[in-house]
């Protein structure tokens, strides 16, 4: 578990890097404005994979790791056909409905005519990514980690490569036009990842041979429904909450009193900008969250009870002492490296209050997987609706007030993930009969994250008041920081080998 956790967080750190200098080079070629066009469509491709394939991506997981548990990869290949039929069959439902109604979904749901061409080249990007995703996940439910980080991490570096080359080849462009290139990259990124997964997924297949007894059709879409539904609910409910969210913004901006091009390139800092940077050191939720769910399943499925609680509890320990130092220096350092990768005063603006908000929805999202894994998916989506409704409300009511702007944005990403935090822990903990261990997940990081904290602003402040800039004293002051973290953490019994051994 440990090895597959730190492969994928590798990887995943190395892809949020990528990410980020990607993010960092599209700001820069193609300016704020827009950045919250392209951010307008990523609410439009969430919503429509996470009908379509997020909720057979898990069931693939899920499953696949119980087939395998129970020696029968013949159950395990009928599961995969069945599910890449399911997500098509989807797909161009969603496909035909969004090239019907392009053209309204542009002007009125988007709230900007001149995504229409991005959004038609979104629909060959999102059939390539189902399929992908359908054979990452099964390579993750067999605990076969190493094929998906490595396409991924190159996927990553081909995205890059081809949005920039065809923006430097062919820019100046119209808004429009600049948007259809960038998700043209995309495209040709998901061909590499979507070609070569499948040749892997088919030659492990080959190796596997046919052992097993096959499960009958009828049983077996009944298993798959019973993970995918409320998954790919949860995810949908979600996504159709954020892409409220997206669209809603730049408007109730604009009738607090700003601009309209104004109210866009506050839109594509925060979304384009800062949130990235604030959910770059997280990368190792993703992981445990990939991670976690077929091993649950596994356990469960052998009737493994202390293994569950074993990981239960060393995985909030580790989210809780990985997640509170990251969100600790991004709230002290983080404007001063903001601004000196972006160049844009406002990024700095927003990461204090952005990273208690993402450091509490690793708490949520790390929660929620855990339910995911026992079979819980029920109480998970339950609490992500209500959690986004209120977070709707409050961005609603924030974002139209003179003076709140934005941060009626974020505060409601603050309060929505505790409430969903808080929801999921108590659901936890009756389901695997485990009392909240808070000084040992929560209490010792935070004190530890405090001290550090603490030390980490004044020699800062100290560099500052010597003269050298902001990005030097951030530099300069980060590494003795994290070394009185460790030691403060330590000096509270709290053993790191023991924690990153992920056992009692």
């Amino acid at each position: 578990m440990l090895y597959s956790t730190m492969i994928l967080t590798g990887t995943g750190f190395s892809s949020q890097i990528l990410g980020f200098l990607y993010r960092i080079c599209l700001s820069r070629l193609i300016g704020a404005e827009n950045m919250g066009l392209f951010q307008l469509l990523m609410p439009v491709y969430s919503v429509l994979l996470s009908i379509s394939a997020v909720g057979l991506t898990v069931a693939v997981s899920r499953l696949s790791a119980e087939y395998y548990a129970l020696e029968n990869p013949k159950a395990a290949g009928q599961l995969m056909r069945q599910c890449v039929v399911l997500f098509l069959t989807l797909f161009g439902t969603l496909a035909a409905i969004t090239i019907f109604l392009y053209d309204p979904i542009s002007v009125f749901l988007l709230g900007d005519a001149r995504t229409q061409t991005g959004l038609l080249l979104l629909l060959p990007c999102i059939l390539l990514t189902g399929i992908e995703n359908l054979h990452k996940y099964f390579f993750y439910g067999i605990g076969d980690v190493r094929p998906p980080a490595l396409v991924e991490l190159a996927e990553q570096v081909i995205r890059m490569g081809a949005v920039i080359l065809l923006l430097l080849l062919f820019l100046p462009q119209s808004s429009e036009n600049t948007v259809a290139l960038i998700v043209l990259g995309m495209i040709l990124c998901e061909i590499f990842s979507t070609f070569t997964l499948v040749s892997l997924y088919r030659r492990r297949r080959r190796g596997a041979g046919g052992a097993g007894e096959p499960v009958p059709a009828p049983l077996l879409r009944r298993k798959v429904a019973a993970v995918a539904v409320p998954i790919g609910l949860t995810s949908l409910l979600g996504n159709l909450m954020g892409s409220v969210n997206a669209v809603m913004i730049p408007q109730r901006l604009v009738r607090a009193g700003m601009e309209v091009s104004e109210a866009m390139s506050a839109f594509g800092v925060l979304f384009g900008m800062a949130l990235p940077m604030a959910v770059l050191p997280t990368a190792f939720i993703g992981a445990f969250s990939i991670i976690l769910i077929p091993k649950l399943t596994e356990s469960l499925t052998l009737g493994r009870t202390k293994e569950i609680q074993s990981m239960v509890s060393r995985t909030l320990l580790g989210t809780a002492a990985l997640a509170m130092p990251a969100m600790t220096f991004l709230f002290i350092l983080g404007p001063a490296v903001g601004d000196f990768l972006f160049h844009h005063p406002a990024v700095g603006d927003y990461l204090p209050v952005l990273a208690p908000g993402v450091l509490i929805n690793c708490f949520r999202a790390i929660l929620g997987s855990m339910l995911n894994g026992l079979g819980r998916e029920n109480i998970s989506a339950a609490s992500g609706l209500v959690s986004e409704l209120f977070h709707l409300a409050f961005t609603w009511v924030g974002t139209g007030m003179p003076g709140v702007g934005l941060y009626g944005f974020l505060y409601g990403y603050c309060f929505s993930g505790l409430l969903g935090s808080v929801w999921n822990g108590i659901a936890l903990c009756k389901e695997t009969g485990m009392r909240p261990r808070f000084p040992m997940w929560l209490l010792s990081p935070g004190l530890a994250a405090l001290f550090s904290g603490l030390c980490t602003n004044f020699l800062f402040r100290a560099a500052l008041r010597g003269g050298l800039s902001g990005i030097v004293s951030a530099l300069v002051s980060l590494l003795p920081g994290v070394l009185f973290y460790c030691v403060a953490l330590s000096a509270q019994g709290v053993s790191l080998r023991r924690l990153l051994r992920m056992r009692e």
